[in-house]
């Protein structure tokens, strides 16, 4: 297959891309680079376009001959959709019809939307399944959960639509992201030998990053009539985030033994999001279950560290999304 990675040089595509690409397809990746593309692997097979979503023409031109799209671009998390809620709408809501009907009109059969399950906001139901009403609670989480009906819209036996809400992604990447909660807390118990919790009583669901990315992998040749339309959570294990601390604490003291007991002080936090992702519905309907823990994830992190992977990772503002897009002018 000929198949266009939208945002493919980012976090979870930079995992992606080369698994796509081991499996024999021809990759496209459009990006506007906002992190550059040193996370991607150079390959005869891959093509690499500097491009932006809001640009229908060129991106129009940069998904001819494609197959399939699969999309992962918007300005993700809170803090860097605030730096310009204007332009962050732009990117994440307003371009995104525009955007599926050009793909359409291309001739392009599929397209794998990663949504997000923090659509879900804040609930106390025991199992958030993908039928509980959408409660977002900042606009990032809201204009992802408006976007999904556009995709639906434009359902048909000749373009096969599926939407994923994945839990919050964790794990090391050639992009590494050091700004999600497991790896946040992994980073500072590495390299300060102290976690500070914000908040702790909150619920996150979280899914390993190879783990996503077999799933977008694996949608690309599913039969349309198991996913056509169809709206799935992806996570895996739902922990408080003060768990989630101990966990790391565990892991990090025992891959990293000379860093000593490693402290976790607690503080309060604004973030109220919390809920407690069910999977059931993908496991049932497709048969898929992620494969990797949390504990997984910090011990992938922790050998980054390691092996030198990861410098200056208190400092480098390229492991915050929010430092970085302050840094960009996208107007």
């Amino acid at each position: 297959m000929r198949v266009t990675v939208v945002g493919g040089a980012g976090y979870k595509g930079c995992v992606l891309v080369p698994k796509l690409l081991e499996e024999g397809h021809d990759v496209v990746v459009y990006d506007l680079m906002l992190y550059g593309d040193e996370g991607l692997p150079e390959h005869d097979r891959l093509e690499v376009i500097k491009g932006d979503i809001r640009d229908v023409d060129a991106y129009t031109e940069a998904i001819e001959g494609s197959d399939a799209v699969i999309n992962l671009a918007c300005i993700s998390n809170d803090p860097s959709f605030e730096l310009d809620p204007h332009l962050s709408r732009e990117i994440n809501f307003e371009c995104f019809e525009p955007m599926v009907k050009a793909t359409v009109d291309a001739g392009v059969s599929r397209y794998i939307y990663a949504s997000t399950s923090s659509v879900y906001g804040i609930s106390d139901a025991p199992e958030v399944t993908e039928e509980h009403p959408l409660v977002p609670v900042s606009d990032y989480n809201k204009y992802k959960g408006m976007s999904e009906p556009y995709l639906l819209k434009y359902q048909s036996p000749t373009f096969t639509t599926v939407i994923i809400r994945p839990a919050t992604v964790c794990g090391y990447s050639p992009r590494m992201r050091l700004d999600l909660t497991v790896n946040i807390l992994t980073n500072f118990a590495v390299n300060r030998g102290k976690i500070t919790v914000f908040g702790g009583g909150q619920k996150r669901p979280n899914i390993h990053i190879e783990d996503i990315t077999d799933l977008y992998v694996d949608l690309l040749t599913r039969p349309p009539e198991q996913i056509e339309g169809e709206t799935f959570n992806a996570g895996y294990e739902n922990f408080t985030v003060r768990e989630l601390a101990n966990q790391v604490k565990r892991v990090v003291e025992e891959e990293f033994p000379d860093v000593g007991s490693i402290e976790i002080e607690t503080t309060p936090s604004d973030d109220l999001r919390s809920y407690h992702v069910s999977s059931q519905k993908i496991a049932e309907k497709l048969g898929w279950t992620p494969q990797r823990s949390i504990e997984d994830a910090v011990r992938d992190i922790c050998r980054a560290f390691r092996e030198g992977l990861l410098p200056n990772s208190l400092e480098d503002d390229r492991y915050i999304n929010v430092r970085t897009v302050k840094a960009q002018s996208l107007q």
